[in-house]
């Protein structure tokens, strides 16, 4: 091996510890798979709650009351608020489960200070985005609700992609606008929701697999 060679690999070292230093590069392509699909059964179990299909209250009697009186629990007493809670668990559980495999496997720490700051930066917009998603539900504009959750998760994605993979960004973008889109047909907000965060999620960890993850073996 040559001096030029010997250089070529010293700078190439030194870029892969600048960037492990400065961002969080452990997301899993498989994270995203797995998100998507736990999005996507989710949407179908939802289907008919939405569509009245079925009856969006757990409790009927207790939720005429708590619409009577304006009482913000009633929330908690539809079928959509469990099973949304649900899919968000499961989601985020198989992620980090993803995340967390590729990080040992790579010997890089899954919690630092670029962890922290990715987290932050994501967390913000999505807080603001629950508490105005949280009123639109309050004043019954469920119309608004899908493409809310869109929008503002998009806002946190592309927040957050200075501190991760460049390819969040555009992950993001694809988000926001498939909620403003989603703003013009209201009556369909479960198939964008479905789209945005199933189809568009495993898109992109297929994606990141094949272009990060494929050569290394995905061994456990």
């Amino acid at each position: 091996m040559n001096q030029h060679q010997q250089s070529l690999e010293t700078l190439q070292d030194i870029k892969k510890m600048m960037e492990r230093s400065s961002r969080f590069i452990s997301l899993s392509g498989l994270s995203g798979i797995s998100a998507g699909i736990c999005a996507l059964i989710g949407a179908a179990i939802a289907r008919p709650y939405v569509f009245s299909e079925k009856n969006l209250l757990i409790d009927e009697p207790a939720g005429i009351a708590q619409a009577v009186a304006g009482d913000y629990s009633i929330i908690f007493n539809t079928w959509l608020f469990w099973i949304a809670a649900a899919t968000f668990i499961s989601a985020l559980g198989t992620a980090f489960f993803f995340t967390w495999i590729k990080s040992r496997r790579e010997g890089i720490p899954i919690w630092g200070t670029t962890a922290r700051r990715l987290l932050i930066n994501i967390s913000i917009p999505l807080a603001v985005g629950a508490v105005y998603i949280f009123r639109l539900i309050h004043f019954g504009t469920f119309g608004l609700v899908a493409p809310g959750c869109l929008i503002f998760y998009g806002l946190g994605l592309i927040n957050a992609s200075k501190y991760t993979l460049g390819e969040i960004r555009y992950l993001g973008y694809l988000q926001l606008l498939l909620g403003m889109i989603n703003l013009w047909f209201v009556g369909y907000g479960l198939y964008f929701w479905a789209m945005g965060f199933g189809v568009l999620h495993i898109v992109y960890g297929v994606v990141m697999w094949y272009k990060y993850e494929r050569n290394t073996g995905n061994q456990f």
